[in-house]
């Protein structure tokens, strides 16, 4: 290849690293350089490319700590580690993580997955890790999504196995699936989403207060729907994803 394509290729990296203040390897460069240039280059060169120049994502990730409940309701693992689906809305992953801010407090966020095109289909940022927080991500994505009555999958957490989650779960026709215990692998596109947000938002900046953190979410999980490029979904957007399967 030549001089001047290569030139061309790491003017172009350079220009989507800096929109997206570094968060993306060497992988994801490969899909967004491909569609800028309608080309089909091989993830190989643009990580010798991006090598070449000092290029490197800027993530980090954490582990979250499982935290053990007593249950009201508990469920069987239905899911099964089997985190595929061949249409929107069929399987559903949700949980809360948690971030700290600089004034001293701590907020969480609770969000449900489609496993489908691993959109976002529901979020809500709360000041306190209770039911109504929960709930309220739920009641979200089924306005959203009247008509949906997926597979339902969680943690063992003190929200998920109340009996009146249950219950607003039995209302759509919903099936409800229930990691085991200590096992976050088996809830584990969702734990892999908080590792992105995380590496990709929170880890890079300090949040001062909840509507700073708010804004940052807010921008980032449109982001992640609608522009953020996915090697399993053919190089598409979450959106883009679930749109095309939505007409066909």
């Amino acid at each position: 290849m030549s001089d001047k394509e290569n030139a061309t290729i790491i003017k172009i990296m350079i220009e989507i690293y800096s929109e997206v203040q570094g968060i993306y390897g060497y992988r994801r460069m490969n899909l967004n350089i491909n569609r800028i240039l309608k080309k089909k280059y091989n993830h190989k060169r643009i990580y010798r490319l991006m090598k070449s120049i000092n290029m490197k994502s800027v993530i980090r990730r954490k582990k979250k700590n499982y935290v053990p409940s007593t249950p009201q309701v508990t469920a069987e693992n239905i899911l099964d580690r089997e985190f595929h689906a061949d249409k929107p809305n069929k399987k559903w992953l949700t949980d809360v993580t948690e971030f700290k801010l600089t004034d001293g407090t701590k907020a969480y966020l609770s969000a449900i997955l489609d496993l489908h095109d691993n959109s976002i289909v529901s979020y809500v940022l709360g000041h306190s890790n209770n039911n109504h927080l929960v709930f309220q991500t739920l009641d979200k994505a089924i306005e959203a999504n009247p008509n949906a009555s997926p597979l339902f999958h969680s943690d063992r957490g003190f929200q998920y196995t109340s009996k009146s989650f249950k219950k607003k779960l039995d209302n759509i026709g919903a099936v409800q699936s229930m990691s085991r215990v200590s096992k976050c692998i088996d809830n584990g596109p969702m734990e892999g989403f908080w590792g992105i947000i995380k590496a990709e938002m929170y880890y890079l900046t300090k949040f001062h207060n909840f509507d700073e953190l708010q804004y940052s979410i807010d921008k980032y999980i449109n982001f992640y729907n609608t522009e953020r490029l996915q090697e399993k979904l053919k190089g598409l957007t979450p959106i883009e994803y679930r749109n095309q399967t939505l007409v066909c």
